[in-house]
């Protein structure tokens, strides 16, 4: 059996739910809206790669390294991004969170929050993870922001770690939350949520 099992996550405001080829449309959708494959430091498909990315993400998860999800908005019912458990160590119970990408429109507006919340919740308290890492560009301001808003620890740096489209080559910052940690993050992201949004 594949580790970690396929699963559906619910929240107030966000459903977690695996990737299948059906969510291609949906997703060409989430990608045009903010045009997101034109940020140069990310990995995100344009539309007509959407498709391949989806085979791509279902092949690794296959193969045991990763476990892909749609995020769908339960106010509209409607697909807002894709996230993943990914680089998984069964042995070690280790997983990250990662290619996460929402519509323009779904960002800001607290679903991410719920979404990782979720997320951190399953891995901590039903996966029994040791931790969780997090990994984005060292130039994606918005994305480490967000990251260490949730709490997490920057283990380091990893230098030319690897080569974008463009050819540049990408400095990954890794962050991580451990077992340890896990209450007090989730006690500071349950009070996040709970605080109206202006």
């Amino acid at each position: 059996m594949i580790w970690p099992p396929s699963i559906t996550l619910r929240g107030k405001l966000v459903t977690i739910a695996p990737l299948a080829l059906e969510h291609h449309d949906a997703l060409v959708d989430v990608v045009s809206d903010g045009e997101l494959w034109k940020l140069w430091y990310t990995k995100i498909p344009p539309p007509e790669g959407v498709r391949a990315d989806i085979e791509r993400r279902l092949g690794l998860r296959e193969r045991g390294s990763m476990l892909p999800f749609v995020i769908i908005d339960n106010a509209s019912d409607k697909i807002v991004g894709a996230t993943s458990y990914m680089n998984i160590d069964a042995e070690n119970q280790r997983v990250e969170i990662g290619s996460t990408w929402y519509a323009q429109s779904a960002q800001r507006t607290g679903l991410n929050t719920e979404c990782k919340y979720l997320l951190l919740s399953h891995a901590f308290e039903e996966l029994d993870c040791i931790a969780v890492e997090f990994r984005t560009h060292f130039f994606n301001r918005q994305s480490r922001a967000a990251i260490e808003r949730l709490g997490a620890k920057l283990d380091g740096i990893l230098r030319s770690h690897w080569r974008l489209a463009n050819g540049a080559l990408r400095d990954t910052c890794v962050y991580s939350i451990i077992t340890a940690e896990w209450p007090t993050v989730k006690a500071h992201l349950s009070w996040q949520m709970s605080k109206p949004r202006s």
